[in-house]
């Protein structure tokens, strides 16, 4: 066997993270972009309370949303144009009223202390996803952080995460998903990976009834989940 290929001796363990609603509360700047598109078009503002379970499956599925929410549908023609419109507005307001759920970094450090590597599977596009992370002063800590956009496939596609992990460097076989939604939930049981599930994302259902391995409701008790799901 060639020294140049990885073996599973020399992979690591592996933390992916979702990013919208898992790592960051993102809603203030994708609901705000949202809002420009509908002002834009005529529509009311929706709410930030009332539009924050829209979130959780991209920017198109965002847009579909709120425009069903204002009592419209999109053609595919309309729908691509307020896609670019939207990544263009929101490209340079993404991190304006973002932030980082609390003992995030406290938690990335133990995980990286206990011999983890770290990446991000997200539903937002990757160049977004590398400007927000660098933003928010994250994202050297990952070892891949991959958008939509990277593979023909995302979530729940369980290859957006299993093509994560082997871009990372990662262990498949000892692996951890962690995340706010259906898409990755899903996701990582059909994969085989066990996953964590945040209470308090983006889903508009409860993290409980989409029954992940472990429930969290706070960084400080990530650590401790993640221990009972992956072989030391």
């Amino acid at each position: 066997m060639s020294s140049t290929l990885k073996t599973s001796s020399t992979l690591k363990k592996i933390a992916v993270f979702d990013l919208d609603g898992t790592l960051a509360d993102t809603a203030g700047d994708l609901i705000g972009t949202l809002n420009v598109i509908l002002d834009r078009e005529g529509l009311a503002a929706l709410p930030l309370e009332q539009a924050r379970d829209l979130l959780g499956a991209g920017a198109r599925a965002l847009i579909q949303r709120g425009f069903s929410a204002a009592g419209e549908t999109l053609e595919p023609a309309r729908l691509e144009r307020l896609f670019q419109d939207f990544l263009e507005h929101y490209g340079a307001h993404l991190a304006e009223r973002s932030r980082l759920y609390p003992g995030v970094a406290t938690a990335l450090d133990r995980l990286e202390a206990e011999g983890f590597l770290l990446a991000v599977c997200t539903n937002k596009v990757e160049r977004h996803a590398v400007d927000l992370l660098g933003a928010l002063g994250l994202g050297h800590r990952f070892a891949a952080i991959v958008g939509k956009d990277t593979f023909a496939y995302s979530k729940p596609d369980p290859r957006h995460i299993t093509g994560t992990v082997e871009r990372a460097g990662g262990d498949p076989a000892r692996a951890v998903m962690v995340g706010d939604s259906r898409a990755d939930v899903d996701a990582a049981k059909a994969a085989g990976i066990p996953v964590v599930g945040v209470s308090f994302g983006y889903t508009a259902i409860p993290m409980r009834d989409l029954a992940p391995d472990r429930i969290i409701d706070h960084f400080d008790a990530l650590p401790a989940a993640v221990a009972d799901l992956v072989p030391a």
